[in-house]
């Protein structure tokens, strides 16, 4: 079994950026060690030199003190490391247990064995606490139960070399604790276990050590029980960030009704009824399950609706698809920026302007210069770190894929009276996210009416100016930012 795994004076480059320049440390076996880091800190592109997916231009990785290099993720596996990622990679249509035994089938002569395959899933869903079934197609599960599959696939290979990137991002409170449970059974087996989160909580919850990087390089190491969350936030940024939702620059001119849900019904969601103001921030709050998603897809008609009415500016609208919403007005930022908020292959160029591709037309055809004005003034008005537009968006951290989303949406040319944001913060620094909560202030004092979906309760309660919390697709409750407490408002989320 590996004792410790050793990164020796990494660097790596990609086109005008260096990503990581000559970072070396060490993690020991038996311990969890933290990588943190802001977006583009080149968290994960260390990890996936050591999974095998990229290979560094210049240093090498150490397991045991023997160099290893990897040409594929194929002989990373094969050297008993596993690397789970934000970026599910499971095959969609296939089961959990195919899913999870995918590189090992037991088989019985030339067949597979599908009884030794279903007792042995149904033991390591048992082992995390799921009730899903083995046969059950990894398609169509939640977006939390695929990331709790993807990490039962590394889990099953008992890899000596476990690296977690962004793993609780989709997850509830009660399955990041089993996941918790299932990291200290690996830490105390020995294993070689790198984390990395956005959430300082949890790194105090669950790390020995802590490695920081900032702009490709390695800022300081750190143990976790002598550091706290300021001094973890300041070598992180740079700087100390405060207060971030006390230092808030938020509208106090909250106008007339733009949005009105009533009765609303679908297949996941049941008799909702709310109102939304123009230049008003509507959190909304609950477990993962409890219908927030669903209803923000509903109100976009990018689910079907079975009853109820939605009125816009006082108007009866019945949207018949995304299309229309946007015509009239609405905008949704997704859960999934990955796969349904970008096309990961196009540049930010594209990305920016697909929302308005009739607006950035010269006759027929489409305007170089429009498309290019448009995405350099998502590019400056955001802050978003790239070297050029016309980089894809795929080669972009989290943070600045979202700030892309956001500016296709709030750019000049689209006329926008409802933005929806689901999980915008999610996997995004603390730097970053201070920008982004400032960002949807300055939205609601343009007038724009906003709903802001999270899972980070601390987040709605101090961003919104009513919250409203959900649970098992109904709403159980309604108050305002006073009258918020996490207490009350979980209280409400587990309402059954």
């Amino acid at each position: 079994m590996a004792n410790y795994v050793e990164f020796n004076n990494i660097k790596k480059g990609f086109a005008g950026v260096q990503a990581l320049d000559d970072i070396s440390f060490r993690v020991e076996g038996g311990r969890v060690c933290a990588l943190m880091g802001e977006n583009g800190a080149g968290k994960s592109t260390l990890l996936k030199i050591l999974s095998g997916d990229y290979i560094a231009d210049e240093g090498n990785i150490l397991i045991d003190g023997k160099p290893v290099v990897f040409s594929s993720p194929h002989g990373a596996i094969k050297a008993s490391i596993s690397v789970i990622y934000q970026e599910r990679q499971l095959v969609p249509g296939l089961s959990v247990m195919e899913n999870i035994f995918i590189e090992d089938l037991p088989t019985k002569g030339i067949r597979i064995d599908k009884a030794a395959l279903r007792s042995k899933t149904q033991a390591i869903l048992n082992e995390f606490e799921l009730d899903f079934s083995p046969s059950e197609i990894v398609g169509k599960l939640s977006v939390a139960h695929q990331q709790m599959v993807e990490i039962m696939k590394a889990y099953r290979r008992n890899s000596n070399i476990i690296a977690f990137d962004e793993p609780t991002a989709p997850l509830s409170e009660h399955e990041i604790n089993t996941l918790f449970k299932v990291i200290r059974k690996l830490k105390s087996d020995g294993k070689v276990i790198i984390y990395v989160s956005h959430r300082m909580a949890e790194i105090f919850q669950i790390s020995d050590d802590i490695v920081v990087l900032k702009d490709g390089n390695l800022v300081c190491e750190l143990k976790s029980d002598e550091t706290n969350e300021l001094e973890l936030i300041k070598a992180m940024v740079g700087r100390d960030i405060g207060d971030t939702y006390a230092e808030l620059k938020r509208n106090d001119k909250i106008g007339e009704v733009v949005l009105e849900v009533r009765h609303l019904e679908t297949d996941d969601v049941h008799d909702i009824n709310l109102t939304l103001r123009k230049g008003e921030i509507l959190g909304f709050a609950g477990l993962v399950g409890a219908g927030r998603t669903e209803l923000a897809r509903a109100i976009f008609a990018a689910d079907p609706i079975k009853s109820g009415e939605i009125l816009l500016e006082g108007k009866p609208v019945r949207f018949k698809s995304p299309k229309d919403a946007i015509n009239a007005g609405l905008a949704l930022c997704p859960e999934d920026r990955k796969e349904q908020g970008l096309v990961l292959e196009r540049t930010i160029s594209n990305n920016v302007s697909s929302a308005v591709l009739s607006k950035v037309r010269t006759g027929p055809f489409l305007s170089k210069q429009k498309e290019q004005k448009l995405a350099n003034d998502a590019v400056k008005m955001y802050s978003i770190k790239t070297p050029t537009i016309e980089k894809q968006c795929i080669e972009l951290s989290g943070g600045n894929q979202q700030k892309v989303i956001l500016g296709r949406w709030t750019s000049e040319q689209v006329v926008t009276k409802v933005l929806i944001l689901d999980e915008p913060t999610k996997g995004i620094d603390v730097g970053a996210k201070a920008e982004i909560y400032q960002t949807v202030c300055d939205f609601a004092k343009a007038g724009l009416a906003v709903i802001f979906i999270s899972s980070e309760l601390t987040e709605v309660i101090n961003l919104a100016d009513r919250i409203i919390v959900m649970a098992e697709g109904r709403i159980t409750g309604t108050m305002t930012r006073q009258q918020a407490t996490e207490e009350n408002v979980l209280k409400l989320a587990m309402h059954h």
